[in-house]
């Protein structure tokens, strides 16, 4: 191996290992422990593989291989897409400064993809294993087929990655691609819900076309018409491979930053928009409401927020429309779905405008502490600017539910409202104090990846069931009396303790802002340098 390449594998071992040392012993413990679940629960899936392999007769697996290897190309190509956060990988480009051969960053570059698709070879691992113990199939078939289809699976992935790259750095493209995705990914759940159609049944009882590459790949691994096979699965390698190497070239040359900058240089609408912007300073005084005034143009301004708050209203509403219309009573669940919708997006929207407040400001964080302005009133703005953003998108889940015809009795669009607003107000509460203790710098001309860190995340799946306690509260009390006046009076007295709660929250979000000033600051100016998340 090339002493280049191995000190760039050592240093992505090292990045991988070390990445945000803040986090401490624990926090890189914690991490291994979910890997080894993650990777834990996939292990199991290619042991599956490698008892249906291994059983099964020629004339099943001659129709189950090639879908089961469609499966892990998509799967392959497309989970890095859709999956919120990749960890911590190296920036090729960076790396171009020094006297490394393009051959070799571009094996960097396919040792990154393999790591990114280690589920599917392990899934392929065990599927390759159990055909080898089965007396059935030829022991070369395996052999020759599954490193061509990993090949061809590679240089597919690269070429990929790098298209997206480049596409998703144009504006609103990226949302659109980003979006298209994620909706594709509610497919398989439509399907569940609503029933296969016969037809499509149909289409995936037999073999899949004979042209395709995991159609060749299947006949290749059960040494059935192996000539044609490899010559087919051998000219989809080589194109993915001239594919995979020409997107990488035009990947290294791409500038990001002149295209993000031809983007901010596009004329702008002043008027109805304009006119929006400045409505804060209708209610509130400076410097509150030019505070809040900046964080709703730079919110609507960054990617990331936009690609969530476009799945609360639009995914949201996917997910649970199949089970509405598969519930045996949709009528008589009193129109409860658009809250639970309503719900859902404010999830989404926290991880963007609650829980990382300060990930956005990145550096330009030390400006709240420079400025004479109350730090209080910074906290103030961003949740203000939260709120403002959260109800317009309970507002456009209401309007999506109309369009598709869900139960929308009047007082469930006002509960859908107060019950979300309680629950944010809880959840802003805890916000200003996770943003203060575990700040992260995010890069908001990214569509993709998380905007808070692997220990908040943890910390998340504790933190919701108990912060959804008052409002379960009001529904127990709903259901204890069958009363909505009790509902209301519980729900009524949530808010009320909720305000205390933000109050002693924001007390102690001031004091330790000032205690943790450096560290907040120093966290949120951290330079990836060829260290990215992904």
């Amino acid at each position: 191996m090339p002493s280049q390449l191995f000190a760039i594998l050592w240093a992505q071992w090292k990045a991988l290992r070390n990445f945000r040392p803040a986090e401490g012993r624990a926090g890189r413990l914690l991490g291994l422990l979910m890997a080894l679940i993650w990777y834990g629960m996939w292990a199991m899936v290619g042991l599956g593989a490698y008892l249906a392999t291994a059983t099964l007769d020629p004339e099943r697996l001659r129709i189950g291989v090639p879908w089961g290897l469609m499966a892990v190309f998509f799967y392959w190509q497309l989970a890095p897409i859709l999956s919120a956060s990749l960890g911590a990988t190296i920036d090729i480009k960076k790396l171009l400064l020094y006297p490394i051969p393009v051959g070799q960053l571009f094996a960097m570059e396919l040792l990154l993809r393999a790591t990114a698709g280690m589920e599917m070879l392990l899934v392929m691992a065990g599927g390759a294993a159990g055909l080898l113990r089965n007396p059935a199939i030829p022991f070369w078939g395996p052999l020759v087929a599954v490193p061509l289809f990993i090949a061809f699976n590679l240089f597919t992935a690269a070429g990929v990655r790098n298209l997206l790259e480049r596409l998703l750095a144009y504006k609103h493209v990226r949302e659109a691609l980003v979006f298209l995705f994620v909706l594709a990914a509610a497919l398989p759940q439509i399907l569940i819900y609503s029933g296969m159609p016969r037809r499509l049944r149909g289409f995936f009882s037999q073999s899949p076309f004979l042209l395709w590459p995991w159609t060749a790949g299947g006949h290749l691994a059960l040494a059935e018409r192996v000539l044609p096979s490899l010559v087919l699965l051998a000219v989809w390698t080589a194109l993915a491979y001239v594919f995979g190497l020409v997107q990488f070239h035009r990947g290294l040359h791409f500038d990001f930053a002149a295209r993000a900058a031809a983007d901010r240089n596009v004329p702008r609408d002043r008027g109805f928009v304009e006119a929006l912007y400045r409505a804060p300073r209708l209610l509130l005084s400076d410097p509150l409401a030019a505070l809040l005034e900046k964080e709703l143009r730079s919110l609507s301004r960054t990617p990331r927020f936009r690609l969530v708050f476009l799945m609360g209203f639009s995914f949201g509403v996917l997910i649970w429309w199949p089970l509405l219309h598969t519930s045996a009573d949709p009528a008589g669940s009193g129109g409860s779905f658009p809250i639970l919708i309503s719900v859902y997006a404010l999830v989404l929207l926290a991880e963007a405008v609650i829980w990382n407040v300060f990930g956005f400001d990145r550096s330009a964080a030390q400006l709240y502490f420079s400025a004479p302005v109350p730090f209080w009133k910074v906290l103030a703005g961003k949740n203000l600017a939260a709120l403002v953003v959260i109800v317009l998108e309970i507002t456009l889940v209401m309007l999506v539910c109309v369009l598709v015809r869900l139960p929308m009795p009047a007082p469930k669009i006002l509960e859908a409202y107060l019950v979300t607003l309680v629950i944010c107000l809880y959840l802003l509460a805890a916000g200003n104090l996770t943003s203060l203790y575990y700040p992260r710098p995010v890069n908001p001309e990214h569509s993709l990846g998380r905007a808070s860190g692997g220990k908040v995340a943890l910390l998340l799946l504790l933190t919701y069931p108990v912060l959804g306690i008052p409002v379960l509260l009001a529904y127990a009390a709903r259901f204890a009396f069958d009363s909505q006046a009790a509902f209301y009076g519980v729900l009524a007295f949530s808010a009320a303790c909720g305000a205390v709660v933000y109050g002693v929250a924001m007390d102690s979000a001031l004091a330790t802002a000032e205690i943790r000033q450096e560290r907040l600051l120093a966290a949120l100016g951290e330079s990836s340098g060829p260290v990215v998340t992904e």
